[in-house]
C-alpha cells in the first residue's frame, strides 16, 4: 500500500516544479462575491499552458522517475487533461510516453494537444475505465511504466501545490471548493490544509452523472458507478484508493451537481468573472453556487482546474445559462 503524501512532500514537490511552471493566480471576483454575499476568489489553473491543473503532478512525478524508468516509456489513461499532462512532462524530461484514452467520443481539443506534445496516442473502449485497463495491461506486457491517474503519491503531492499557493495568498480562507474525478486535486488539498490549518474547510465536488467518487466517500468503501456526463474531466466510474483514503476523514463536504448545473456555471463565470472554463473547471463554481446560502459572509477560494473546452460545449453551456 503506498504511503500518502505529507505536507513537506508537497513543499519539495514546489522546489521540484517551481524552475518548470509559473505560479497561477488566485483572483479576487468582485461580480461572484457580490452574487454570492461572500468574499469569492478563484484559484485560475486554467491559466497553466495547458489549460489544467494536472501539469504539476506530472512535473513532480517525471522528475522523480529513474532513467531506466524513462527509458522503458511511460503509459497513462487519460480523458485528456491527465494525459496532456504525462506527455508535456515526458517531453520534458525526455522519456516517451503513451496515452490510452477512449475511442468513443474524446475531446478533439485534448487530442490535438497531446498529439502536439508528443504523446502516441492509443484509442480503446467505450469510456476512461476501459481504456485504463487497456493501458495496465500494455504496461504489463510492453514494460512501461505506468502512471495510475491518482493512486500516485508524487502526482497528489506535485497538484497539492495549488492548495498551498491558496492558502499563502490568502491566509485566511474559510473554504476551499475544488472538482473530483479520479480525487487528486482534493486529496492533495486535504493534505495540505489539514497539516496548515485544519479550521480549513476543503469541499469536492463532482457530477452527479459520475458520482462514484461520492459514493466511495459516503460509504467508506471503494464503490463502482454508471457514469453519464459531458465532463470528461471528471468522469470516472470508480473511486480510488488513495484519494479516498486521505479524504475520507479530512474532506468537510461533498457536493453533487447536474450537467445544467455545470454548464450554467461555465456560463457564470464567463459573464460574471471573465473566465473560460471547461465542465470539470466550472464544478468547484456550481457546488458553491449550489451552496451560497451557507457561504455568505465567508472568505472562499473556487478552483477553475481547467479551460479546455470544445466550441460546441461551450454552445450548450451557454444556451443554458441564457435561459436559466
Amino acid at each position: 500500500m503506498v504511503q500518502p503524501p505529507t505536507l513537506k512532500d508537497v513543499y519539495d514537490a514546489r522546489k521540484t516544479i517551481a524552475p518548470c511552471l509559473a505560479r497561477t493566480p488566485l483572483h479576487y471576483s468582485a461580480g461572484l462575491s457580490q452574487l454570492f454575499e461572500a468574499d469569492i476568489y478563484l484559484k485560475h489553473e486554467e491559466y497553466h499552458p495547458l489549460g489544467a491543473f494536472k501539469i504539476r503532478g506530472g512535473i513532480n512525478l517525471l522528475a522523480h522517475l529513474s532513467e531506466e524508468e524513462r527509458s522503458r516509456g511511460v503509459i497513462a489513461a487519460s480523458t485528456g487533461n491527465h494525459g496532456q499532462s504525462i506527455a508535456s512532462a515526458c517531453k520534458m524530461f525526455g522519456a516517451r510516453a503513451l496515452i490510452a484514452l477512449p475511442a468513443k467520443d474524446p475531446n478533439p481539443l485534448k487530442v490535438a494537444a497531446m498529439e502536439a506534445l508528443g504523446g502516441e496516442l492509443v484509442f480503446y473502449g467505450e469510456n476512461f475505465d476501459e481504456a485504463k485497463a487497456h493501458a495496465e495491461r500494455l504496461a504489463r506486457e510492453e514494460g512501461y511504466r505506468y502512471v495510475h491517474p491518482t493512486d500516485e503519491p508524487l502526482l497528489v503531492a506535485g497538484v497539492g501545490t495549488q492548495a498551498l499557493e491558496i492558502i499563502e495568498d490568502l491566509p485566511d480562507v474559510e473554504v476551499m471548493y475544488l472538482p473530483l474525478g479520479g480525487g487528486s486535486g482534493v486529496a492533495g488539498a486535504c493534505v495540505v490544509a489539514n497539516a496548515i490549518d485544519p479550521e480549513i474547510k476543503v469541499r469536492a465536488v463532482q457530477s452527479e452523472g459520475a458520482p462514484a467518487g461520492f459514493m466511495s466517500w459516503q460509504q467508506g468503501q471503494l464503490v463502482q458507478a454508471p457514469m453519464d456526463t459531458f465532463a470528461e474531466g471528471i468522469a470516472t466510474m470508480n473511486g480510488y484508493e488513495l484519494p479516498q483514503r486521505i479524504i475520507r476523514h479530512i474532506l468537510d463536504d461533498f457536493v453533487l451537481v447536474s450537467d445544467d448545473e455545470l454548464r450554467f456555471a461555465m456560463g457564470l463565470l464567463i459573464e460574471k468573472a471573465h473566465t473560460l472554463s471547461e465542465g470539470a473547471g466550472a464544478a468547484a463554481t456550481a457546488g458553491a453556487l449550489k451552496q451560497r446560502e451557507s457561504l455568505k459572509g465567508r472568505k472562499v477560494s473556487v478552483t477553475v482546474s481547467g479551460a479546455n473546452t470544445t466550441a460546441a460545449q461551450l454552445d450548450a453551456a451557454l444556451e443554458v445559462y441564457r435561459r436559466s
